[in-house]
């Protein structure tokens, strides 16, 4: 599992990570990302998962946080970002020091 990293979301979003060289899975809607993602889980270590399937996969997102890997980070989908990354990483921020450091809210 070192250091491979993989994304899951929809068609469009993803296809510039492709480009990079990035594993891929795509995901048309919750229910496939769901599969997708427990599918990379096995075998990736860093995960990106785009921003429009974070929300409604919380439930499994609060699974991931119980272990070092994967690292399941939200990033904005190419319809633009709803700030549910952000939040997220604020949050995770938040347990691990006990204080908000980046965005001072």
């Amino acid at each position: 599992m070192t250091g491979k990293i993989a994304i899951v979301g929809n068609g469009d979003s993803i296809t510039v990570f492709k480009a990079a060289g990035v594993a891929t899975f795509p995901a048309e809607n919750e229910k496939k990302a769901r599969e997708a993602l427990r599918k990379a889980a096995q075998e990736y270590q860093i995960i990106f998962l785009t921003e429009e399937f974070a929300r409604p996969l919380a439930d499994l997102l609060e699974r991931f946080d119980e272990d070092a890997y994967p690292v399941v980070l939200a990033i904005p989908s190419g319809k633009g970002s709803q700030g549910y990354g952000e939040e997220m990483l604020r949050s995770a921020m938040e347990r691990a020091l006990g204080v908000d450091i980046l965005f001072q809210r």
